[in-house]
């Protein structure tokens, strides 16, 4: 890689990544009415549909599962999008429904998702530790770490891969499902064409759906928040809002100060650290084997 490629390489990231936050901004100053629909669970509807749909197998963080529930109105169209992509001999993977504040707080500390962040804050910053400004900001706009920007946390976002139903392989997108750098923006330059020509074509399936896809993540799709009103260019209220449900009765309470960070910056600080002694006990042991 030349030098002038690494630098195209840094600009675009720290580009994509102040845009993904002026995003954020924008998202925290939409007007949300939440509308207090309940959840229904995916996994049943599939079930009931007959419909052929993936989900991931993998536990969230540590031991905590995936809950493969949206908001009633949403499941009907992920359902209509499974069938059309099986229909397309492709078979739709759903990796994550929604979340709990509790779940998105420690998605946002895992290590080895928070590790990869700050190593590619690290890059952008010439190889030292970055302020924990910076790492914030990249942070909020990869695993949001505000409820109401945090989609997953109203129930009405799903993040997902494809796969071909003849022989099971993934409609290649550049890379799996999760990826931190400069190729996780939907259209990054620095994915191969057949791979942007992936991203784009499934895209424009769950869109024909309403669901809308996060510039800056290439598998995160949305309806109905405040995100996919203004993606959408509703001005009107959005509907959904950050909200924790209760399984037993099924009903919604709206998070109260749903502005405020998860993790604050002093948190963040004290993860900083975690993260530089976790390396430094890798290299460690790297270099006595």
């Amino acid at each position: 890689m030349t030098n002038s490629d690494e630098k195209f390489r840094h600009a675009y990231w720290a580009e994509q990544m102040e845009l993904g936050y002026q995003l954020v901004q924008q998202i925290l100053a939409f007007e949300v009415r939440e509308c207090g629909e309940r959840f229904a669970s995916l996994r049943d509807a599939v079930d009931d549909d007959g419909v052929e749909i993936l989900f991931s197998t993998s536990k969230i963080v540590g031991e905590l599962d995936r809950i493969f529930f949206l908001r009633e109105s949403l499941v009907r169209d992920v359902i209509a999008i499974g069938r059309e992509m099986n229909r397309r001999g492709w078979i739709l993977k759903i990796e994550d429904g929604y979340r709990s504040i509790a779940m998105q707080k420690q998605l946002g500390s895992k290590p080895e998702l928070f590790d990869a962040i700050l190593k590619k804050c690290i890059w952008e910053n010439s190889g030292v530790i970055p302020p924990v400004d910076l790492v914030f900001r990249r942070g909020s706009v990869l695993i949001a770490n505000v409820p109401k920007v945090g989609t997953h946390m109203s129930g009405s976002a799903i993040d997902i891969s494809v796969f071909r139903r003849d022989d099971g392989e993934e409609v290649w997108r550049g890379n799996s499902y999760l990826e931190m750098s400069e190729r996780t923006p939907m259209r990054s330059p620095f994915i191969e064409a057949e791979s942007l020509r992936n991203r784009l074509e499934i895209t424009a399936l769950m869109e024909a759906y309403g669901f809308m896809h996060f510039p800056f993540e290439f598998w995160h799709y949305n309806k109905d928040d405040a995100l996919g009103h203004i993606l959408t260019g509703k001005a009107v209220p959005a509907w959904f809002g950050p909200v924790h449900w209760d399984p037993l009765t099924n009903r919604v309470t709206p998070v109260e100060f749903p502005s405020n960070p998860l993790r604050p910056l002093p948190e963040i600080e004290h993860e900083i650290a975690a993260a530089v002694e976790r390396a430094r006990l890798q290299e460690e042991g790297d270099s006595q084997r």
